[in-house]
């Protein structure tokens, strides 16, 4: 799905879970929110829940039409939006995750089998990163659901990645 020409939405909804997270009750099951920036480098915004992963690789192969992506923007821990990282950065040797300091530190406790040195970019209040003619600002904003929690704002589309923030089942 197009969000501009530049965006393109990657994600996949899950009409097949009735809890999630095991307690909270979702009759109209979930979305698990990914998007494609594309530009001189490629941005993927998160990943998705390992119970959908077969469909994100199929939305993101499509979506990079053969292309390598460059940056993998990781804007909150949980599973729903890091579930295919590790699965991403095997796929792509040169793929970097860009996150917060905060979570930079957890990615071990998520994912202890793989090493990390190099793959990733921490990122601070108002730091920003170039694509091209986009440029992505990111901004702390925790405890919006964690304590590591980032948005992202599109400079060029104008357009925010809110993470969990404004999110419904």
């Amino acid at each position: 799905m197009t969000i501009t020409t530049d965006i393109k939405y990657i994600g996949v909804d899950d009409l097949d879970l009735d809890l999630f997270e095991s307690q909270y009750i979702v009759p109209n099951g979930i979305s698990y929110n990914s998007y494609l920036i594309e530009d001189e480098k490629l941005a993927v915004m998160d990943t998705v829940d390992l119970r959908k992963s077969e469909d994100w690789w199929r939305n993101l192969q499509g979506a990079l039409n053969g292309r390598t992506p460059d940056y993998l923007v990781v804007q909150h821990m949980e599973p729903d939006h890091t579930g295919s990282v590790v699965a991403a950065l095997e796929r792509y040797p040169s793929l970097k995750v860009v996150t917060s300091a905060r979570a930079v530190q957890m990615l071990p406790q998520f994912f202890e089998e793989f090493d990390f040195e190099g793959r990733v970019l921490a990122v601070k209040e108002g730091d920003a990163l170039e694509l091209g003619r986009h440029t992505l600002q990111f901004f702390a904003a925790p405890m919006v659901h964690w304590p590591e929690v980032i948005v992202t704002y599109d400079v060029a589309d104008k357009v925010l990645f809110s993470a969990d923030g404004f999110g419904k089942f």
